[in-house]
């Protein structure tokens, strides 16, 4: 297999992750995120190795409370993994968890929803200062539905350039600290804006390791397609230092993902692109976020499955659902879709866009969400296509 540093590179600076570099030639690393809960040391460190066998260069877990923070230590003590953590809202929690972990992910649209009144510069700074005193690096991950409020209100539906904005205005706020060990993410579930976002902000800061990825991309094997089709487009121009493949599966099939990411580099570096097919876009798209530990009911993966199934004969349809497991992503990122199932510990939320339609059981909402759809196909008329 061709080395992913044939691959066309931008002279990005070099940015160490424990064991591994980023950036300046080194080879793309390929990552995945573990699905068990943080605080569940068995089940996670498990996984942690599962990952490490299937080739994962980085592990990324979610701390979302003092409990996975506290169980951080021994998970440490059991794996020389290169190990990254996902902060949710709580950005405190990075003075727990930098001493045990080898990168930390913020997602500055979260860093407004604690201590509100305290200033975005301060927040980051204080994330700097804790990276820097823990040999730590830091991943600004921008998320298309979680954008930093004031950027999300300046560029109105323009929401590339939000993202673009909202990381080059914390890779400024960095720079400024003296912190310059960071890479950055611009995240959507549509292939088309992960491209835009990525093209416009490597324009801009041609030095700043990316982490590629399009997030929520669903079940295989769409997921792998529309994440492949933005990989290819900007991996072949030099954009890119690390990616995931977010897949919506089972967690003892998480090492697809990596199976997944090391296909598409060697396909790419070896000049071999796959065609897409030519409605894809134009016909019924699923999008599900991947398995991870902040899913709230695991039997979230067997509805997706289920939905995937239940909505095959609305195909050439160009509608969007979308499948979300969690409270962190959820409630935002159902919103630009035509029908969205926002999953809780014991309900699904079923949405109309922004508009909440009802809470239903796990084994309730299938036939809801069948007639909101037949509703929807009926307004539009026949598909593209269609006699």
């Amino acid at each position: 297999m061709p080395e992913a540093s044939v691959l066309p590179r931008n002279s990005t600076r070099a940015v160490r992750i424990g064991r591994i570099t980023i950036g300046a030639g080194h080879p793309v690393a390929v990552q995945s995120m573990c699905a068990t809960r943080t605080a569940d040391v068995e089940a996670t460190v498990r996984q942690i190795l599962d990952l490490e066998r299937a080739g994962a260069d980085v592990v990324r877990l979610a701390v979302d409370s003092a409990r996975d923070a506290a169980a951080l230590p021994e998970i440490r003590a059991r794996t020389a993994a290169n190990l990254s953590v996902d902060l949710q809202e709580n950005y405190r929690l990075a003075a727990q968890v930098a001493p045990h972990v080898d990168k930390i992910r913020y997602n500055p649209g979260h860093l407004h929803h604690h201590e509100k009144a305290r200033p975005v510069r301060d927040k980051v700074a204080f994330l700097a200062e804790v990276a820097g005193k823990n040999d730590c690096a830091l991943r600004v991950g921008v998320n298309c539905g979680s954008i930093d409020p004031a950027q999300a209100e300046r560029f109105g539906n323009d929401a590339v350039a939000g993202m673009v904005a909202s990381a080059l205005e914390h890779c400024a706020l960095l720079d400024g600290m003296g912190f310059t060990r960071y890479c950055v993410s611009l995240k959507d579930s549509d292939p088309a804006k992960v491209i835009e976002a990525n093209r416009r902000f490597a324009a801009d800061r041609p030095d700043v390791p990316l982490h590629l990825g399009v997030t929520e991309a669903g079940l295989p094997p769409d997921g792998v397609i529309k994440t492949r089709v933005a990989f290819e487009q900007l991996l072949s121009r030099g954009i890119g230092d690390t990616i995931r493949v977010s897949l919506t599966v089972p967690n003892d099939r998480k090492g697809e993902e990596i199976a997944a990411g090391r296909q598409i580099l060697d396909d790419i570096a070896r000049g071999r692109f796959r065609s897409v097919p030519e409605n894809f876009g134009k016909r019924l798209n699923i999008i599900s976020c991947p398995s991870c530990s902040r899913v709230e009911n695991e039997a979230f993966v067997d509805l997706a499955e289920k939905v995937r199934d239940l909505t095959t004969y609305a195909r050439d349809h160009a509608v969007t659902i979308a499948v979300m497991g969690c409270r962190v992503n959820g409630p935002g990122e159902t919103d630009d879709a035509d029908l969205g199932l926002w999953c809780a510990p014991n309900h699904v939320n079923l949405k109309r866009h922004s508009e909440l339609v009802g809470t239903f059981g796990y084994d309730e909402v299938l036939p809801r969400l069948k007639a909101e759809l037949d509703h929807l196909i009926a307004s539009r008329g026949p598909a593209r296509g269609a006699a």
